[in-house]
């Protein structure tokens, strides 16, 4: 068992349907100090594309398919970046509109493509050199289950399904799109005392 863990996996999974309707932090402020101890050791954040860094709404019938994406989001994945974490984006689902944003975020890794969410994941921990428990990852649905069972933080956004939410260490109270990757990006660096120095660098 990894000590940094917030709850053990069998906890996550006894948890179902338990805390499923919870807010945003679970338990007393010694739950809250394992988790900002378990985001201080991320050395990655992964996610989920819809759902979490949008509505889950895909605008079709044109020429080309649609998404609308948070710009908080985008510029607290930019203030990540800078910070040294690295950011990956996993969907199993191809789109023109998800890769021409990660282009423009200059995202470190983007895996579009139908299959196990947990080996994509595993693909590109062993490009970055790190591994599952350097690992953030954000979902939503049920496809996200393994990739959350295994990441060091695991998050539910607010509109999760009830799983993702029994299974996560902490559930945002943003929903996806909406701010909740970004809420999650300052978690990781308040508690790796980064963020102070980043609203700093602001007022110059």
């Amino acid at each position: 068992m990894r000590a940094r863990n917030i709850k053990s996996r069998r906890s996550r999974s006894q948890a179902k349907g338990q805390h499923a309707a919870q807010g945003v932090r679970r338990g007393p402020s010694l739950v809250a100090s394992r988790l900002a101890r378990a985001l201080a050791q991320v050395r990655i954040l992964l996610c989920d594309v819809d759902g979490v860094l949008t509505d889950a709404s895909v605008w079709m019938g044109g020429a080309h398919e649609l998404k609308r994406f948070s710009i908080l989001d985008g510029l607290g994945l930019l203030l990540l970046q800078r910070a040294g974490v690295r950011v990956g984006w996993v969907s199993a689902r191809a789109s023109a509109a998800t890769t021409q944003r990660a282009r423009d975020l200059k995202i470190d890794f983007l895996h579009q493509r139908e299959g196990s969410k947990v080996a994509a994941v595993e693909t590109i921990l062993a490009h970055a050199g790190l591994t599952w428990a350097d690992a953030c990852y954000i979902g939503d649905d049920i496809v996200d289950l393994g990739a959350l069972k295994r990441a060091g933080v695991a998050v539910a956004v607010a509109n999760a399904v009830a799983e993702v939410k029994a299974m996560a260490d902490y559930v945002t109270s943003a929903s996806g799109g909406h701010g909740a990757v970004r809420e999650v990006v300052e978690l990781i660096l308040k508690a790796q005392h980064k963020w102070r120095r980043l609203v700093v660098e602001h007022f110059n």
